[in-house]
């Protein structure tokens, strides 16, 4: 793969990407405009998507940092996005070009005070992986195979700047409107604020592996805090294959439960147990041992649920409440995805939408085991993302709407129940967690 000698660092060399990035959308939709003439609407909608997302996505992994992380996200969110934009940006995850080994050295001399062979009895300066905010390297200390990560330049410092430059997008994708949206987006940056400090995500990592050490066919590496800083993290070396990889060629669905149950009791105990919870669940942050174990990884992301909005969020997941008129109303208001200021018209809409959405999204938690494998659920779940993304009634209204947790927490279970869909797993206990 091809590497990259220096990252756009300022807030103008930025900006300037992004606005290359923008003019060759614009180029995209002249040709689009032309290909409906001679083809079909649906052949030229599709190239359109395919052409903006490989542009995006291109202008993007060059910035690294805050901006292709949010394309990471969105990613996620198969149900907003098509798919073209989807199978790009999920590159983001842990497919992006690396940065160069005299980058690499002259980076971590900057963070660490000297150079990888003055901490290190070996290191190699070619990068295993590289994502969003850092990259992957292996070392080798007092007979010890480690995992270095090392956090891209500039990262840190342009997560504001970057975030200013994709509001605009985000605000016309989302249909966000009112002045109080910008508590959406100070969510976004406070989380990239603090996934950018690896001595707070080092500490985030020891208190989960130790919270989290008794549930069943769950591992975690160790981190190394005298290796480690504020841009660097070391950790173990640990041996497995990327869930992806495991998913495309893996037929023994006994071990798909087996790794499917770890996963869904990891997220549940942190979820009722813990109230803060491991809110990046995509596959570059899970390996499958060769013992058939779940290996968590990177921690940067975690994400509180306090009590006002646990007790609301999980009472809704209840199936009598939603199908209780006056307690569901009561919900949607604590939860602020009803508004005092919403029109009639805008209580009963979104009333019937959210009452359509939570009562599919919730059936695992109607059950005392559940099917993560039934294509027939996920492909409702995909219909009504569809239906509603298609919906003209729904962009004229505001998409300003609930509360600023919904962000994070919503991005954790679609992550978990797409996870969840791609092993495949069966009959899983939905409250085994409670057990443990």
């Amino acid at each position: 793969m091809k590497t990259i000698d220096k990252i756009p660092t300022t807030k103008i060399q930025r900006a300037s990407k992004l606005v290359q990035t923008g003019a060759k959308v614009g180029v995209n939709y002249i040709k689009y405009y032309g290909d409906k003439l001679v083809n079909s609407n649906e052949e030229a909608k599709e190239r359109l998507n395919q052409n903006n997302a490989e542009d995006i996505y291109d202008g993007l992994k060059s910035l690294k940092g805050s901006a292709l992380k949010v394309a990471q996200m969105l990613s996620m969110e198969k149900s907003i996005l098509p798919q073209a934009y989807v199978e790009k940006f999920s590159l983001a995850q842990f497919s992006v070009p690396p940065l160069s080994p005299p980058l690499v050295l002259k980076t971590f001399k900057k963070y660490f005070g000297m150079l990888p062979n003055e901490l290190y009895d070996t290191f190699n300066a070619t990068s295993v992986n590289a994502a969003s905010i850092g990259q992957v390297h292996k070392a080798f200390k007092d007979g010890k195979k480690l995992a270095v990560k090392i956090q891209y330049p500039g990262v840190a410092e342009s997560i504001s700047s970057d975030l200013a430059l994709v509001k605009p997008m985000a605000i016309k994708m989302f249909n966000i409107k009112g002045k109080d949206s910008d508590k959406y987006f100070k969510e976004v940056e406070d989380k990239l604020i603090e996934e950018t400090n690896y001595i707070l995500e080092v500490s985030q990592s020891k208190a989960i592996a130790e919270a989290c050490k008794h549930i069943p066919n769950l591992e975690f590496p160790q981190y190394y805090e005298d290796q480690s800083s504020e841009r660097i993290i070391t950790m173990d070396w640990m041996h497995g294959e990327h869930l992806s990889e495991f998913v495309a060629h893996n037929t023994n669905q006994e071990l798909s439960n087996k790794i499917g149950q770890a996963l869904w009791d990891f997220y549940m105990f942190q979820m009722h147990n813990l109230r803060k919870v491991h809110a990046d669940p995509h596959p570059g942050n899970f390996l499958v041992s060769k013992q058939g174990n779940l290996i968590a990884l990177d921690f940067g992301c975690m994400k509180a649920v306090p009590e006002e909005f646990y007790i609301p969020y999980f009472e809704l997941a209840k199936k009598e409440n939603i199908n209780n008129p006056k307690v569901f109303r009561d919900k949607m208001f604590e939860l602020e995805i009803l508004r005092p200021d919403d029109s009639n018209e805008e209580l009963e809409f979104f009333s019937n939408m959210f009452h359509e959405m939570l009562s599919l999204f919730t059936q695992p938690f109607h059950v005392d085991t559940f099917d993560f494998s039934d294509a027939e659920f996920f492909g409702k779940i995909a219909e009504l993302g569809e239906k509603y993304s298609k919906n003209t009634e729904l962009r004229k209204m505001n998409g300003n709407r609930g509360s600023k947790h919904f962000i994070y927490i919503n991005r954790t279970f679609f992550g978990l129940y797409n996870l969840m869909f791609d092993l495949k797993a069966k009959d899983i206990e939905i409250n085994n967690f409670k057990t443990l």
